[in-house]
């Protein structure tokens, strides 16, 4: 059956959206993927809440990618500054039909080494602050939750993951803790963490996910593991060059497996 992208019924009825019928997906880059795409065509969109800088890269003949750079060019905006609306209004208003992200993460669990990706399927969202929702008076709505993430996106990642050598094991789901950043977990914050349920634990896709799914945009996240969570390792000290260092090493595998996983969705979508 061929995949048609924007859920019906929510948040997107009156937010602007290019008209054109180009095939076009979303891809939402984080820590040490800001670069990803960054060859193509550079634009910036201006919505309703801000603006958010945007790339467009051609898919051959099947469509389009626009990526976003979650942190802006160079890594310069911290988790809790993030303008995640902005960034979602944009992908919409450039007309994507659904959002395929990256976080790197921290592992709760010994399971899920350095080096693996896991597909998430769910989230624990304990975010301070700015709450992460298009609704304010006259727009209000309650949004269902119960799956987050995506199921043709989700099956579209997994497919394309095969075969592939992206140097580290696929996880076909997962929970996703998400805290405010940009400090790193305690000793005890991982403990807990992982005592609920949580997988891996990360700093900004749950604010995405919420708006993805109460604007009706289809989202699905790769979760990279870059280290594991503060005690699970004995005397570890963590640091945001560790990260950034796994993130080099998988890099190149991630960004082809997004780039087929982003071709086979573009070519399943209709053309009107």
């Amino acid at each position: 059956m061929p995949w048609s992208g924007l859920r019906d019924g929510q948040a997107a009825q009156g937010m602007p959206q290019e008209e054109q019928p180009m095939r076009r997906i979303g891809i939402i880059g984080g820590s040490g993927f800001g670069e990803a795409f960054a060859q193509g065509a550079a634009e910036t969109i201006r919505t309703e809440w801000g603006e958010a800088a945007v790339t467009r890269s051609p898919l051959g003949d099947s469509g389009e990618i626009v990526f976003v750079a979650r942190h802006g060019a160079g890594h310069r905006v911290p988790p809790h500054l993030i303008n995640h609306r902005a960034n979602i209004a944009a992908l919409h208003q450039a007309g994507v039909r659904g959002v395929l992200a990256t976080a790197a993460v921290g592992s709760l669990q010994l399971g899920k080494k350095p080096g693996d990706y896991v597909v998430l399927d769910d989230f624990i969202d304990l975010t301070k602050g700015d709450v992460a929702t298009w609704s304010g008076v006259g727009r209000v709505q309650h949004t269902d939750m119960g799956r987050p993430y995506d199921a043709d996106l989700r099956a579209a990642l997994l497919a394309s993951a095969k075969g592939m050598p992206l140097g580290g094991a696929v996880h076909a789901r997962g929970t996703y803790v998400c805290l405010s950043g940009p400090r790193y977990e305690t000793r005890a914050e991982v403990r807990l963490l992982a005592s609920w349920g949580g997988d891996v634990v990360g700093m900004t896709g749950a604010p995405e996910a919420i708006l993805c799914r109460e604007l009706g945009l289809p989202y699905a996240n790769v979760a990279i593991v870059t280290n594991y969570g503060c005690g699970l390792e004995d005397n570890a000290v963590l640091s945001h060059a560790e990260v950034e260092a796994q993130m080099i090493i998988s890099r190149v595998g991630l960004l082809q497996w997004l780039t087929r996983a982003a071709r086979t969705l573009t070519l399943s979508m209709p053309n009107d």
